[in-house]
């Protein structure tokens, strides 16, 4: 799963987009007509491909000849089909709660929260009407700035409400001691996707950048401001963002984690940054004494102390009301919800229309009070045989994981012993939380999105800072039940795979064992491969950031991940375009180990559960890869393409699926694949890790 939330330090993995297990129960004939009741889509493969040379397409020829990219998309996938009927089942249980509430009938605080936050959403005359009025008191906040102690009040300010200024702010574990909460003050501050698009200059990114400016400009003059005076707020904008850029560490840096941990006090902080008067933002954010956290990019912490005591007050505050009205521009009305959406999905993704504004609406209750939306979905839609086949699958995969490692030449048994520990450790958590969470404190009502949006974000805010001097909350999730997606959290050590993701195409109780092996068995084997991918691996079976290896063992293993990385360099996608090796080599180590791993637990499972020896003319071993082809099927505008090559830890789909087939011979076997047609590579160039 793709790495989507580092903002609290999951490492959450396997590229998927959001669908539920409500399709399962709402389209269930539709569902298993499209997967043959097998999961594995015969459909969709076209088989005048040769699988030895033309694999992906001819796992999926004739889905990618027969589904274009809907308007309403940067790219298009089986599991976007899948979301769609999803959608129409959440928006099913939005308004069935708005419906209650506004009759007074709403039989609980859930629904009673789910039903007024959606009402307010798709009520979009009264958005209209405010304009960009829901922003004036925080505007007014940002105006009134007198001096250097009220700019960082406003910052504090800001981050408590969702906006991101000059750097994050957020409560996790320590990386060092999991055992304890401790704050986290890490580099941001951005308004583009990645400090590169700052600092590079070919053609494609300065005409990027030029947009990006007009856009600020058109922002600008959204909120009042003169054309010529928003012409100048731009510029101001782009250049102190330009210099945080400079001082921010890359994608390919951050990857390590070593490189982000430094364990400080306010007098350490001071050292690195005497102008800043960090006690009092500590203590405007509700936070009397921080004792000790850690700073991930002290060069980029050094940078913006320096530019808060440097820079003129007046380019302060222009930053500050263009990162209020960029990061709240969706919960205003339409026309900065349009000049949002042409910057960044027409521009950047190459997105051709906007969604309709029920699935807006839902995707930000999703992220809001996405356990209260999860709670009223669960209770429909999940019940308990998908949840006992995959924890089957999961020991399965962990038992040849076992073997796997036990089984390793170049991995010394002093080495094995502690990755033993760790696999046996490892916490496995489907379907949804044993215990909800309370939102009890969150106020929301009907009459103003945006405002709703703010209040959101300032619960979650307290609710996060509130971790402070508790027991590590081990019931926590990083994603709602309805997310079709799955994670590895090194910190803590677990396995997490949503309700959302046990459902068709990618898992159904009936299918054949090499179909949910194909599909979620490898996806299960790519979240575990990731306790012991070139990051994961620095975390012991505890979740501390702490080495159990032996010098030779490490070397032997870095060896290999850079065989890895040299043979995704080699990919060239799009333009002159190449993917980056080192962006990508954990999910790459994840998707080749998943592959692996999953097909020996297979192969462990036909022993004692046969199989048909062909059902659509393939062998079990041939519909594991063509079903795990599958669950890689999709289409990229090129845009949304080159933006995940610049920004992006997962490779592109196609590459996921042909790159680990290179270095499996159990492909070549299973298809038998003459030499001069194999994708095989060389033995020595060939990677094998786990």
């Amino acid at each position: 799963m793709k790495k989507i939330i580092h903002h609290h330090a999951m490492l959450l993995r396997r590229s998927v987009l959001a669908v539920s297990l409500c399709v399962a129960a709402m389209s269930g004939a539709h569902a298993e007509a499209a997967s043959n009741g097998l999961v594995l889509e015969a459909q969709t493969m076209d088989k005048k491909f040769d699988p030895c040379t033309h694999f992906f397409e001819y796992s999926n020829g004739t889905w990618l000849a027969n589904n274009a990219i809907p308007s309403d998309r940067a790219r298009y996938t089986a599991y976007d089909e899948v979301t769609e009927r999803n959608l129409l089942a959440l928006k099913a249980i939005a308004e069935a709660a708005a419906s209650a509430n506004a009759d007074g009938k709403a039989k609980n605080a859930v629904t009673q929260l789910v039903g007024a936050y959606y009402q307010s959403g798709i009520d979009e005359a009264s958005i209209e009407a405010a304009g960009a009025k829901p922003l004036a008191a925080e505007l007014a906040h940002i105006e009134a700035i007198a001096d250097r102690a009220q700019l960082l009040a406003v910052i504090a300010r800001q981050h408590q409400i969702g906006v991101g200024s000059l750097f994050n702010f957020y409560v996790d574990q320590d990386a060092k001691n999991t055992r304890r909460y401790i704050p986290q003050i890490v580099q941001g501050g951005l308004g583009l996707p990645d400090r590169d698009y700052y600092l590079k200059t070919d053609a494609k990114t300065l005409e990027i950048r030029r947009q990006y400016q007009k856009h600020v400009e058109h922002m600008f003059t959204l909120i009042g401001d003169s054309p010529e005076l928003a012409k100048q707020n731009a510029a101001a904008v782009l250049a102190l963002e330009t210099r945080l850029a400079k001082a921010s560490m890359s994608k390919v840096a951050l990857r390590d984690p070593q490189a982000s941990y430094h364990l400080l006090n306010l007098t350490g902080l001071a050292r690195l940054d005497a102008h800043t008067t960090w006690a009092s933002y500590f203590k405007d954010i509700g936070l009397a004494d921080p004792a000790e956290f850690n700073v991930g990019q002290p060069k980029f912490i050094a940078e913006a102390g320096q530019m808060l005591n440097t820079l003129p007050l007046p380019q302060w505050k222009t930053y500050l009301r263009w990162q209020l009205v960029n990061a709240r521009s969706k919960d205003l009305s339409s026309a900065f919800v349009n000049a949002n959406f042409d910057f960044y999905g027409r521009t950047l993704a190459g997105t051709k229309e906007l969604q309709p504004r029920w699935k807006r609406v839902l995707s930000t209750l999703d992220a809001n009070v996405g356990e209260a939306l999860g709670e009223l979905y669960v209770a429909q839609f999940f019940g308990p045989e998908a949840k006992a086949g995959v924890l089957e699958m999961v020991d399965n995969i962990k038992l040849a994981m076992r073997d796997s490692i036990s089984k390793l030449e170049w991995m010394s048994p002093e080495t094995k012993k502690q990755a033993y520990r760790k696999l046996d450790t490892i916490v496995v958590k489907i379907g949804y939380p044993d215990q909800w969470r309370d939102y009890s404190r969150l106020k929301i009502d009907a009459t103003s999105y945006a405002t709703n949006n703010m209040r959101a974000a300032e619960f979650e805010f307290k609710r996060n800072l509130a971790k402070l001097g508790k027991p590590i909350d081990r019931n926590e999730w990083g994603m709602t039940p309805q997310t079709v997606n799955a994670y590895y959290n090194p910190t803590m050590n677990e396995m997490v795979f949503p309700a959302g993701i046990l459902q068709p195409p990618l898992y159904h109780v009936k299918a054949d064992l090499a179909a949910n092996y194909g599909n979620t068995g490898a996806t299960i084997g790519h979240e575990l491969t990731h306790a012991f991918d070139d990051e994961g691996r620095q975390y012991d079976a505890d979740g501390n950031l702490k080495s159990w290896w032996t010098k030779a063992d490490e070397k032997a293993f870095l060896k290999r991940v850079a065989g890895i990385e040299k043979q995704f360099d080699e990919f060239n996608p799009i333009d002159q375009l190449h993917i980056n090796g080192k962006l990508t080599a954990g999910e790459n180590i994840a998707d080749l180990g998943g592959d692996k791993i999953a097909l020996q637990a297979l192969r462990n499972a036909l022993k004692s559960k046969p199989q048909a020896e062909q059902i659509d003319g393939l062998t079990p071993e041939q519909r594991y890869f063509v079903a795990n082809a599958q669950s890689f099927r999709g289409k990229m505008r090129d845009e949304s393409l080159r933006l995940q090559i610049a920004t992006n830890p997962h490779s592109p789909e196609k590459y996921r699926v042909i790159g680990p087939i290179a270095n499996m011979p159990e492909f070549t076997e299973a298809f038998s694949c003459s030499a001069s047609k194999s994708p095989l590579r060389p033995e020595a160039k060939r990677v094998t890790i786990w």
